[in-house]
């Protein structure tokens, strides 16, 4: 019988990879975006977006990672 530590490590691999390919991602848009338009209004206006979205991914998989440990594994049982 497995320990419920191992069941909780194997439910965090996929939000924490999802999150990681997303954001990475995201930076390589926002890299992009910086090499190849130069003028700043565009870059900012371009660039903060994304930027945006890969910090609300990364609020997200951490408010994830927390129901995860805290036992709430199925959060759509709850509606």
């Amino acid at each position: 019988m497995k320990n419920s530590h191992s069941i909780h490590v194997k439910k965090l691999i996929a939000p924490i990879v999802i999150t990681v390919i997303t954001v990475l991602y995201f930076m390589v848009y926002f890299g992009v975006i910086i090499f190849e338009v130069r003028e700043i209004p565009w870059v900012i206006l371009l660039g903060v977006v994304p930027l945006g979205f890969a910090a609300a991914m990364i609020y997200v998989c951490m408010q994830r990672i927390r129901e995860i440990e805290s036992g709430e594994e199925d959060d759509l049982s709850k509606y």
